[in-house]
């Protein structure tokens, strides 16, 4: 069974919702891709949990782990974000429409 654009786009949402792990997405798409022992340097968190956090992004579909003998090289892929994007804007524009009614509502019932 493949997963709706609503089912990625919670993975999404649930793997930004950690401050480590938007650092994390933030290093990799302005810095390219780099091993999880670079990535892990400079953390208050320890390799393995580092590990862990990168395994949730990768699950989301923000990053692909690459193995590389004993090492695993990280790049950002950014397609993710494209099924939150298309949340935000389609909630958004609900939004907008149930304002705009609400609006032409309230002014209907303005006396000129």
């Amino acid at each position: 069974m493949s997963a709706t654009r609503d089912d990625r786009a919670g993975l999404v949402f649930g793997a930004l919702a950690d401050s480590t792990r938007r650092l994390l997405v933030r290093r990799l798409a302005s810095g390219g891709p780099a091993t999880i022992s670079a990535l892990a340097e400079g953390l208050p968190i320890s390799r393995q949990a580092t590990t862990k956090h990168l395994g949730v992004l990768a699950q989301a579909g923000l990053i692909v782990i690459t193995p590389d003998g004993r090492e695993r090289h990280c790049a950002f892929a950014g397609g993710a974000l494209d099924d939150a994007v298309g949340w935000i804007l389609e909630t958004g524009d609900g939004w907008d429409r149930r304002l705009d009614r609400l609006q032409r509502a309230a002014e209907a019932t303005i006396p000129r």
